[in-house]
């Protein structure tokens, strides 16, 4: 097989962060928990996952994130799946250790001011970072599917900027564009269906300005 009918994304559910900030004082990110919202989010989204799977076996990749973990289970996909590897190159953009809400939060504005894609957090990363172990996962991504016994689909279970770099990367989006896109919600799906000799993106991420794929720096107003 040289690639799947179909390349799943889907993002974690609700988690305990979403709702309390605070919670990165106590708790690693990689630990914190879904909430009972985020698991019922994830059934659903099980739900057209297995339609869209339409019986086929999926192999399936997840962030090494407990709430990816729980997000998976709750996508109650049995024996469609495989085979499951954990892959830690998918995980959250890293931020911090133990964060600070305060300082984060004034980061989060430098990295508005500055640009989501190259500002990076003091301890942790920048979104070019991320783009760059997504790049290296897409190679490793490429040897798995040339053995002949893969599954006819992939399935990602990630985080909202993860899949947007994924995009990214696969589509060859450019940088300004990357910056108009907004994440997709808790639980939401993202598709790349094969088919007329490539793959498109079955739904296309919100933008919360206008900008084109090919739209580059060069395009772009001074701040």
């Amino acid at each position: 097989m040289s690639a799947p009918r179909q390349i799943i994304m889907v993002r974690h559910g609700l988690s305990a962060a979403n709702l309390d900030q605070t919670i990165y004082n106590r708790i690693p990110d990689y630990r914190i928990p879904l909430t009972e919202q985020g698991v019922a989010q994830a059934k659903v989204a099980g739900e057209q996952i297995r339609r869209q799977l339409d019986g086929q076996k999926v192999c399936v990749y997840v962030s090494p994130y407990l709430r990816a973990y729980q997000t998976l289970e709750a996508l109650e996909l049995g024996d469609l799946v495989d085979r499951t590897m954990e892959e830690p190159r998918l995980r959250e953009q890293d931020w911090a250790n133990f964060q600070n809400p305060e300082e984060i939060a004034g980061q989060k504005e430098l990295r508005n001011a500055y640009g989501h894609f190259f500002y990076r957090f003091r301890e942790g990363e920048s979104g070019s970072d991320v783009y760059d172990r997504v790049s290296s996962f897409l190679e490793t991504l490429h040897r798995h599917w040339s053995t002949p016994d893969y599954a006819p689909n992939t399935l990602l279970v990630t985080h909202g900027l993860t899949m947007r770099l994924f995009c990214m990367r696969w589509f060859h989006w450019s940088v300004e564009y990357f910056e108009s896109l907004n994440n997709p919600g808790n639980a939401e799906v993202r598709s790349l269906v094969s088919g007329n000799g490539g793959y498109t993106l079955d739904v296309p991420f919100e933008q919360w300005t206008a900008a084109e794929p090919g739209t580059t720096v060069m395009d772009a107003p001074l701040r």
